[in-house]
């Protein structure tokens, strides 16, 4: 019984580190200067080409930001900029990140 709730234990702690914070999140959002590109709001982006990040799924952008990190070399996104901002990123920053701007109120739009 005590391994079963050991185990347990243990997922529930992996799974709540993977799912990343908000709140560090943001902080990372300020340290590296994310909203003057993508806004203050991360709903209006200074350039019509970059995207609104504010409620993306996590999912979505937890895959960019390690495309951009990855570089296009390594079968990823090619972008001197997003390169540039993203090289200093642990995977637990990018969790973190991808945590804020999902939980962000977004302005996108679902079509079917």
């Amino acid at each position: 019984m005590k391994i079963i709730l050991a185990t347990l234990c243990y997922l529930v702690s992996v799974s709540a580190a993977a799912s990343g914070n908000v709140e560090t999140g943001k902080a990372l959002t300020e340290k590296f200067g994310c909203a003057v590109c993508h806004g203050k709001d991360f709903n209006s982006p200074i350039d019509p080409s970059f995207p609104k990040l504010a409620g993306q799924h996590k999912d979505y952008l937890e895959h960019a930001l390690t495309a951009y990190k990855r570089g296009d070399g390594g079968n990823g996104r090619n972008n001197p900029i997003m390169a540039l901002q993203v090289k200093p990123l642990s995977n637990q920053d990018i969790l973190d990140l991808a945590a804020y701007l999902h939980s962000l109120k977004t302005t996108l739009v679902a079509h079917r």
